[in-house]
């Protein structure tokens, strides 16, 4: 290996073994925040309520006790502990019991989370919690991380000086916990899984905990106090039949009390021999059951029985629900019954323990009782109107989610048709706040709702569901959901034999694919798309998918092709009377002249696109047209006119509170500081938009900043700084289809490295842009390779 070789590798392989700038790291006097310096400190408050009449379990309260005493020996190894069992035996209740005694030693707050691990559906993953408590400790949505492991950064990053207490409940896995783990001893995490695991025991030294079922004692001793203040006389016989036939699992116990304690003037034997000849039911019809299945199916049945017929329906209905969580309006709709109404059937559920109420006016089930109800409704409803009564609830989520699209992202939201009639109660939004709220709640059930209605027989509510949901994910970077949800979308459409709705959904996923920069599978869906849209007479559709395919040749530096597009997408829309993607389109060609180096004719096409958006009202379209009026004057030489224009673009990112536009526009404003002689100024703005860019998960934007930080340092005659700025740039764009970008960073970096009088790095760094320029016929790719070549030359 030469020594330019060894050069270049020195430093890429820094790059590369530290990624991006990393939170709190300082470069050349810039600092990189992961939060906001003005963001406040939020102190989470989660934790569930304690459960009532908590009984005995010393042993495992002693043993976690050492936690919070010895568990800090390792500065850097969270404590953790995971409590294990079987269904229904108080895993849960244990954990909730202790986090609330240990509390004030966590005055960062607690965090809580329902893993879902054998839930209805999917088990949560690990980075939309991960997301969901990044956003509870402070970080706006908008902030959040696109990767996986950069939420985990953040993370652990934001708990690395607190002391925070974390409840993982319901846990799969070990692979599931790991990712949502601390990396400080200043934390205490605790798990409860039907799983023993074992991963996290062995890797990272876990305290486990298996909880057993009560011995007869303890038993008595929960049933005496649940039911104390209704049945006082009871006898200690009776009690400890009664806590034999419930196999001393405390869900069987409490929902068992509960019946007997409404049922004050019964003597408690003939509601034992009840529950005795339910137990002898279940235990001829599960005679493989696992440990204490059939003592908890007989207390569910004997309790169901004594329920008000409307209550035991609703009970049965709710196992239809496409997730273990719900709200009173979905709820309602569900039903078919008035909110009043369903509200008071709700109450009863919860007196007889057969359902949890949760904050905000939420319930939700514990999954044994949810699967009993599932059994139950299969068994006592026709075929026809449990398919009648999900449909129903599917419909009220996709109408309500399509109200929410409307309230949070207007200009973006799909035009939903008539073919799927709305329930009589679907919500409506009309400011963007409780649109949001609403969506944030309900994120969970929206994507079982797409995955149910896609199995269940409904694929044209699946369809439209997801690609009704695009609008906010796109608004909000929650990137896994919407993968998720359009693959699943694509497969529905299909099913349905809806080519319209197959092309919606192809495009759905092609958008997916883009943002992730899988650019051969974008370009696959959106040319299918395209396909079918010609095929049935879309003309609209058409110009839809024309332009999503010049956004490709733009990313590739197609730059004729995706003018072409472009062109041909404008008249179509043009024709069509749309006034908005014309000026959308009129924007985009912009961009590529813009890119082609012929910013006075991108100039003049985009001052009409700006006069429409801003009559339209469409704030993202106006804000976009400065930026790229900026762009356009700057190239032009006008930096006044530029600077006019990219300070109103950050208004408007301003006033609408948008990170993603904000970090975006605010490279070009440091371009138009560099071009005015403003290198510390420009250096600040690129320092600002890298951080924004790390936040919001956007390697590639990141990487745009990055490299302008090293030409503001190389303006200030910081060459060592702004080579590493480049280097960093440089290992992000490798990882990238980011040809173009590659060569601008690598040209930057032969520029630094001339400065350091490193002329055989600079070479190599130059070959190698060359290599990448030979695909690219462009002006400006054509004119960059030839002043290459002849530095090059005048080098030998």
């Amino acid at each position: 290996m030469d020594d330019a070789a060894r050069y270049v590798n020195r430093f890429e392989g820094s790059a590369s073994a530290h990624g991006v700038v990393q939170a709190g790291e300082v470069h050349g006097g810039v600092h990189f925040h992961q939060q906001p310096p003005s963001a406040p400190t939020v102190v989470p408050r989660q934790l569930r309520g304690d459960v009532r009449h908590f009984v005995n379990r010393a042993r495992e309260l002693t043993r976690l006790g050492r936690l919070v005493a010895d568990g800090r020996d390792e500065p850097h190894v969270v404590p953790v502990a995971v409590i294990t069992g079987t269904a229904g035996v108080g895993k849960t209740s244990l954990a909730l019991h202790w986090a609330h005694s240990v509390r004030p030693h966590f005055p960062g707050g607690e965090l809580y989370a329902n893993l879902r691990g054998y839930a209805a559906g999917s088990p949560a993953p690990p980075e939309t919690i991960l997301g969901r408590f990044l956003e509870d400790l402070g970080v706006p949505a908008s902030h959040v991380p696109v990767e996986r492991e950069r939420r985990e950064t953040m993370f652990r990053s934001l708990l690395a000086d607190r002391r925070v207490l974390i409840v993982l409940d319901n846990a799969a896995d070990s692979a599931q916990i790991r990712p949502l783990l601390p990396a400080t001893a200043g934390c205490l995490v605790i798990v409860t899984s039907r799983d023993d695991l074992s991963g996290l025991v062995a890797q990272q030294g876990a305290l486990r905990l298996e909880v057993t079922t009560l011995p007869t004692p303890d038993a008595v001793t929960l049933l005496r106090a649940t039911t104390a203040d209704y049945r006082a006389r009871d006898r200690r016989a009776d009690l400890a039949e009664l806590a034999q036939l419930c196999a001393g699992l405390p869900l069987a116990l409490r929902i068992a009390a509960e019946r007997a304690a409404g049922w004050p003037s019964m003597p408690l034997g003939e509601l034992i021999d009840d529950l005795r000849d339910e137990s002898a039911r279940w235990s001829i019809l599960t005679a493989d059951a696992e440990e204490g299945s059939d003592a908890m199916r007989s207390v569910f049945e004997w309790s169901y029985q004594a329920l008000p017929d409307p209550a035991a329906r609703l009970f049965r209905l709710l196992g239809l629900h496409p997730g273990n969580e719900f709200g009173l309006p979905a709820v309602a709709s569900l039903a078919g019954v008035e909110p009043l109404q369903v509200r008071s059937l709700l109450d009863t559920l919860v007196r007889a323990h057969l359902l949890e109420r949760r904050p905000r006016g939420r319930y939700e089930f514990h999954d044994l009782l949810r699967a009993y109800a599932a059994e139950l409704i299969r068994q006592k409803e026709s075929e026809a109107d449990r398919t009648e009564i999900l449909g129903r609830c599917l419909a009220w989520y996709l109408h309500t989610a399509d109200a929410a699209q409307r309230a949070i992202s207007p200009y973006d939201s799909y035009v939903l048709d008539d073919q799927i009639s709305a329930p009589a109660a679907t919500l409506s939004f009309d400011q963007y706040e409780p649109a949001f709220r609403w969506y944030r709640t309900e994120s969970a059930n929206l994507v079982t709702a797409t995955r149910v209605a896609a199995n269940a027989g409904f694929p044209r509510i699946a369809w439209r569901l997801a690609v009704v949901l695009r609008a906010i994910y796109m608004h909000h970077n929650a990137f896994d959901d919407w993968g998720t949800t359009a693959r699943i979308a694509v497969e529905a459409a299909t099913r349905a034999g809806e080519q319209a709705g197959e092309a919606e959904a192809l495009e759905n996923l092609g958008k997916v694919a883009f943002q992730a920069l899988r650019l051969e599978e974008a370009e696959e869906c959106h040319r299918a798309a395209l396909a079918i849209r010609r095929r049935i007479g879309d003309r609209h559709g058409m110009a839809v998918s024309i332009n999503a395919l010049g956004l490709l040749g733009l990313r590739r530096r197609r730059l004729d092709e995706a003018r072409s597009h472009f062109a041909d997408s404008t008249e179509i829309f043009h024709e069509l009377g749309d006034r908005r993607w014309t000026a959308l389109m009129r924007s985009n060609l912009a961009e590529a002249l813009c890119e082609l180096g012929r910013p006075e004719e991108a100039g003049e096409i985009i001052e009409q696109a700006l006069r429409d958006f801003r009559d339209l009202g469409d704030r993202s379209g106006e804000g976009n047209a400065l930026f790229l009026l900026s762009w356009a004057r700057r190239e032009s030489g006008d930096l006044e006119a530029a600077s006019r224009a990219v300070d109103s673009a950050l208004s408007i990112a301003g006033e609408e509170d948008n990170q993603v536009w904000r970090g975006h526009w605010l490279v070009e404003s440091a371009k138009v500081e560099l071009a005015r002689e403003n290198p510390e100024q420009a250096l600040h703005l690129c320092q600002e938009s890298a951080a924004v860019q790390r936040r919001l998960g956007d390697a590639a934007r990141e990487a745009v900043a990055l490299d302008g930080a090293g030409e503001a340092c190389q303006a200030l005659g910081r060459f060592e700084e702004a080579t590493e700025f480049h280097l960093r740039a440089i290992a992000v764009y490798r990882g990238l289809d980011a040809r173009w970008k590659l060569v601008r960073a690598l040209e930057h970096l032969a520029d630094a490295l001339d400065h350091l009088s490193e002329r055989e790095p600079a070479r190599a760094a130059r070959q190698e842009a060359l290599r990448l320029l030979s695909p690219l016929d462009d002006p400006q790719a054509v004119t960059l390779a030839q002043s290459m070549v002849r530095q090059l030359s005048d080098e030998v």
